[in-house]
């Protein structure tokens, strides 16, 4: 039997600077509660949760195995559990693979992250290279982001002043969604005048420092009805990592990103992504991010970024009415933060900025420097 997977729930808190008032247990303790009682789904080993996928990192958790410390909190004891360490979305993409496996019909979902704990993501991120050639140069994730950044400026045109424009447009629409971080509003001028991070990057142009928690329940879709009476269904995934030294790949081909939507569109049988894709949510840690991101999934061409932009490209695609990462999200949830937004816009519950007639939607996800690992999402009414 040919199988298909939906999303029968979802439940997240609000993105904040700082939630000093809570552990990360209690972060998830209300996204998982709100779960049970949206679906009344239970942990029976016949007909309920028998597994859990959970989403966390060891460096911003300052722990070894950090999902030891959350699995009686999503109901993983004496139950299965997974751990992703990468971008969250890889963790949904892993859920279906149970449910289409036929291993399994129901997967909780459960990511955190706490990046005000650090006392630098800089230094959390410089973590992930080399430790022989590349950590001791200093690099990290955002001076990485800014190599490729000014690769992206220069092979297209992409100014100062279009990213600017990123950013204003981010922070009006995080401004409008019911969870993002709240931001104060800027003018282009402002963003210009922020001081430089990462030559080309300004301080306005990298995502902020940012907790969060969310959950999601996926099911068999012959057994969706027991959960909910609006489910999304999930019809494809693809997933691909470039290389590991900065220094072999080229930073604008979109190698990994091409690979990860090649698989998603074929899974979900898609042949033009500019015409077929309703929403667009990308995973822009950094402003240039948006319209780089935007070539790779092919809603413009190589090298279009800028002049996509120009066009109105961002808002007649419907990319990142979130606000994106840009807005503020965690590092390791910024893939699943995508998806939570495109499942609201599918059940039509995405207020202010609500796509009507939406019947398909992408949320990208990506981690490692310069966007060396992609994953690709497809979400369907």
């Amino acid at each position: 039997m040919t199988r298909n997977v939906s999303i029968c729930a979802m439940a997240q808190i609000k993105n904040q600077p700082a939630i000093w008032q809570h552990r990360f247990q209690g972060m998830l303790m209300e996204c998982f509660e709100s779960i049970m009682e949206q679906t009344q789904v239970t942990f029976d080993m016949d007909t309920g949760l028998r597994n859990v996928v959970t989403c966390s990192d060891d460096v911003f958790d300052a722990r070894t195995i950090s999902d030891a410390a959350v699995t009686d909190v999503v109901g993983a004891h004496f139950r299965g559990e997974e751990k992703v360490a990468q971008d969250g979305i890889s963790a949904l993409g892993y859920a279906m693979a149970c449910i289409l496996s036929g291993h399994d019909d129901l997967i909780l979902v459960m990511g955190h992250c706490k990046e005000s704990q650090s006392e630098s993501r800089n230094m959390c991120t410089n973590l992930s290279f080399d430790p022989f050639y590349s950590r001791p140069l200093g690099l990290d994730y955002l001076n990485a982001a800014a190599f490729q950044a000014r690769a992206y400026m220069e092979e297209t045109g992409l100014t100062d002043a279009h990213l600017a424009d990123i950013v204003v447009r981010s922070r009006q629409n995080g401004a409008h969604t019911r969870h993002a971080r709240e931001n104060e509003q800027v003018t282009a001028k402002e963003v210009m005048a922020s001081p430089l991070v990462a030559d080309p990057i300004r301080q306005m142009h990298h995502y902020p420092v940012t907790d969060w928690a969310v959950g999601f329940l996926l099911c068999c879709e012959e057994r969706a009805h027991e959960f909910t009476d609006n489910p999304v269904r999930l019809t494809g995934f693809g997933s691909c990592m470039d290389s590991y030294f900065l220094g072999d790949r080229d930073l604008t081909a979109h190698f990994a990103l091409k690979k990860a939507c090649a698989r998603a569109y074929t899974m979900a049988g898609i042949t033009d992504p500019e015409k077929e894709l309703d929403l667009v949510e990308l995973n822009d840690a950094c402003a240039y991010q948006l319209p780089l991101w935007a070539e790779g999934i092919g809603i413009t061409g190589k090298a279009r970024g800028p002049k996509w932009m120009e066009a109105g490209g961002m808002d007649k695609h419907h990319v990142n009415l979130s606000g994106g990462m840009l807005n503020g999200n965690p590092l390791m949830l910024g893939g699943l933060a995508r998806a939570a937004y495109g499942f609201t816009q599918l059940q039509g519950t995405a207020g202010i900025n609500q796509v009507t007639g939406l019947q398909r939607a992408l949320a990208h996800g990506t981690t490692g420097a310069a966007g060396q690992h992609h994953a690709v999402l497809i979400l369907e009414k």
